[in-house]
């Protein structure tokens, strides 16, 4: 079974247990159950299709119907994972509680502190997905200082930016703020590390407004940016693919929207940075080649001949030992959104040898930044929308 058939199975399974949960909760609480009594029958209804909406987001074909479906899917899922997540806690802890009490019937209280653990879980998922919805489009500037001088010290003022997952629930005026933003930080060079889309170009609204939003970040070298594993047109499911990566394919309209925003793009390439001594190498996504293979050229072939500085733009971040043996001074990445949901964030450092912030790994310099956009839910919880300033010293 592909993975994605698997999260939509847990899905729709979860989705039963807290839908049978709610309603044993509903039925215990005095008041609320004999409101809940009269509306049971529509109140299942509306549940199962709010709960089919991501379904349909991910199935149906393109047009309206799929992109109003998949912008309000995800917005759904976010307020279900912390309401889900915490009326399965709170209703754990409400069955301990009870059992701990002696001399008062342990079903009435079990029925009634599920009952307002509902209601608890109901508000607090509401006030955390608003909080989130907010605080996603609030982007913040990240500082590192990293020297990697061996004699004589240069320069180089490098901002980051990475996985903007334009899409359905972008907003164009975050785009806009970000690039204010980067050119507030007076950059040297403005490198984008992929994920620039959401696995879809006809989905993102008035795509003119953010490649003129984008076009306007300058640089004294120009900005340069690399692919990720979303910058392709395919399905998605909550930010899963649906189909497989044979599938998915990097369009035209995408790369005009590229060149649109003034992105000089590195597929497996290399460029020297001005008169720096330093040499930009951009690398093809290790999942996503953009032409329905996963083909990109070695470490080693990739960095073959090059003298001097070398700093490598990877989506992904993968292949450190590798890089590093082939000589890579600096591995910029972006992909993980260090975790982008509490309490994602704890677990990204168990699946990435840098899952966030700058790390030196096998004598070499890393940094992975946490991106700007979002993807899935459109939320930020535990985690910020960065924008990366790097201050070289080489």
């Amino acid at each position: 079974m592909k993975l994605v058939h698997l999260i939509i199975t847990l899905y729709i399974l979860v989705k039963i247990g807290i839908c049978i949960l709610t309603e044993y909760a509903l039925h215990g609480d005095g008041k609320i159950g004999r409101f809940g009594k009269k509306t049971r029958i529509p109140r299942i209804i509306i549940y199962i299709l709010i709960a089919v909406v991501p379904c349909l987001g991910a199935y149906l074909p393109n047009g309206t119907a799929k992109f109003l479906c998949m912008k309000w899917g995800n917005v759904w899922l976010g307020f279900f994972i912390y309401y889900g997540g915490l009326l399965l806690i709170l209703s754990g802890a409400s069955c301990l509680i009870a059992l701990s009490r002696k001399g008062v019937s342990r079903k009435v209280i079990r029925k009634n502190l599920i009952g307002h653990s509902c209601i608890v879980a109901i508000c607090a998922g509401l006030i955390i997905n608003g909080y989130g919805l907010y605080h996603a489009q609030q982007p913040k500037v990240v500082n590192y200082s990293i020297d990697i001088s061996e004699g004589e010290e240069r320069h180089l003022k490098i901002v980051l930016i990475a996985d903007l997952h334009l899409s359905v629930n972008s907003c164009p005026e975050t785009t806009e703020k970000m690039a204010a933003m980067v050119n507030e930080c007076n950059p040297d060079i403005v490198l984008v590390g992929g994920d620039i889309f959401t696995s879809t170009y006809e989905g993102l609204e008035n795509p003119d407004r953010y490649a003129a939003a984008l076009s306007t970040i300058q640089a004294k070298y120009g900005v340069y940016a690399v692919a990720g594993n979303h910058d392709v047109e395919e399905d998605l499911f909550g930010g899963f693919a649906v189909s497989p990566y044979t599938e998915a394919f990097r369009t035209k309209e995408i790369e005009d929207f590229f060149e649109k925003s003034g992105f000089n793009m590195l597929y497996d390439t290399s460029v020297p940075i001005g008169d720096t001594g330093i040499t930009l190498v951009g690398r093809i996504d290790a999942e996503k080649a953009g032409d329905g293979t996963k083909n990109r050229l070695s470490a080693d072939e990739l960095l073959n001949g090059i003298e001097g500085t070398k700093i490598v733009l990877e989506h992904e971040p993968l292949d450190y030992k590798a890089l590093s043996e082939a000589g890579a001074d600096l591995v910029l990445s972006g992909h993980t959104h260090n975790g982008q949901i509490a309490p994602g964030n704890l677990v990204v450092p168990f699946f990435n040898e840098n899952g966030y912030g700058l790390k030196e790994l096998y004598g070499m310099k890393t940094v992975v930044t946490a991106g700007v956009g979002y993807y899935g839910a459109p939320i930020r919880v535990g985690t910020d929308s960065e924008i990366t300033v790097i201050d070289l010293t080489y």
